[in-house]
């Protein structure tokens, strides 16, 4: 099959969880199909970065978003009704360039990545597949609920549409993709049942433990700037980390990932790392000793937990985080907890008693290794 792939962000490097999903499932999609890329960018994709999806790709097509483009497109959906986020990712001139990549290309089916990639392919008369990911709308109404009182207006305005809109563009597509049963459950939609969950993986030969030195006790990982991040970051930082520091007064916690908003650089301290972009995570997660996800907003599976798991670490997370894992046991499988005094106690016992460690990082090592394998969950209905 040729198969058009179509992404709002180039899929590498891999600092995103929607890059991440990207890059693996065009890597299992190219073991049976002929893949075309089209990606749109608001920056300069290096030819390193082009070189990496090569292998899997018969042809890559890039349109660059700039910075002017994004805001004069992201003022007209607004007085449009779309979604802010539909328009900060269109440009009529890369809609132009997708249409004549389609007519060189003639794919029979199109795999189109978010609701923001909508207004590229909703006219095109080719069997097509949407893949959701997560519910973009229930992302909104959290951060409304945790926002500034003068955010607020903004964030709720944009669920709303984006609500709205999730329901409208069902119908422009044959096939319906979302990542977890949770947020299928979520979406805004009567059918929900003709939502296929496809799930995310992890590389297990990328992320391992091959018994390197630990150095730091605590690990939080993830996009930085990412406002769920972000939250979470200072949640570790200002809630947790004082309550343990009496008890472990050489605790070092390490926060890991590319991009660190101010909020974040700010949390820098004796106590803790702020580290921006690194090479290997994977590293990272091997130094480390518990895992941490404090997460009170977002939507979606934490590839995150995925990673530290298949590393061998103890993850620690919040129900909003832990509830997309299917058929995990909780305080077995993963730790699971609710206030700043649960996180205390179960990373305290984690530091000092061995055995259960050494439990925990086995049973999250194999409920990781059963369950997500990209080879195994990349079964999409519309792509066979």
């Amino acid at each position: 099959m040729r198969l058009l792939v179509v992404l709002p962000r180039f899929p590498y490097p891999l600092e995103k969880g929607d890059k991440l999903r990207a890059y693996h499932q065009l890597r299992v999609l190219s073991q049976q199909h002929e893949i075309y890329l089209f990606a749109l960018s608001d920056k300069d994709v290096s030819a390193a970065s082009k070189a990496a999806l090569m292998p899997f790709c018969k042809e890559i097509r890039v349109e660059k978003l700039n910075f002017f483009t994004k805001l004069w497109n992201s003022l007209l959906a607004f007085f449009k009704g779309w979604p802010i986020q539909c328009g900060y990712f269109y440009r009529k001139m890369a809609k132009g360039a997708l249409q004549r990549f389609v007519a060189e290309v003639k794919p029979d089916a199109i795999y189109a990545q978010m609701v923001r990639t909508v207004p590229y392919v909703q006219d095109i008369e080719v069997e097509k597949t949407i893949d959701y990911q997560d519910v973009l709308s229930q992302g909104m109404w959290r951060r409304a609920q945790r926002a500034p009182f003068w955010q607020k207006p903004i964030f709720k305005i944009e669920a709303r549409r984006l609500q709205r809109y999730e329901a409208e563009v069902f119908a422009y597509f044959q096939h319906h993709t979302i990542i977890t049963e949770v947020d299928r459950d979520l979406m805004p939609v009567k059918v929900k049942d003709n939502i296929q969950v496809v799930g995310n993986g992890v590389d297990f030969e990328q992320f391992k433990y091959e018994g390197q030195k630990k150095i730091y006790d605590l690990i939080f990982a993830g996009n930085m700037a990412y406002a769920p991040n972000v939250d979470a970051a200072e949640f570790i930082v200002n809630q947790i980390l004082p309550e343990l520091l009496p008890r472990f007064p050489q605790l070092r916690l390490v926060l890991c990932g590319a991009n660190p908003a101010k909020r974040v650089q700010a949390l820098q301290g004796p106590h803790v790392i702020v580290t921006g972009w690194v090479d290997s995570m994977a590293e990272y997660y091997a130094q480390s000793k518990v895992f941490i996800a404090p997460m009170r907003l977002g939507t979606g599976l934490q590839n995150k937990l995925l990673e530290a798991m298949a590393t061998q670490l103890p993850c620690v997370t919040s129900p909003l985080a832990a509830r997309p894992l299917k058929n995990a046991e909780y305080q077995k499988d993963i730790l699971v907890c609710e206030t700043p005094e649960e996180y205390v106690s179960i990373i305290s016992r984690l530091l000092t008693d061995r055995e259960f460690y050494d439990g925990v990082s086995q049973q999250s090592y194999q409920f990781v290794r059963t369950h997500y394998i990209w080879e195994a969950v990349t079964k999409i209905e519309g792509l066979r």
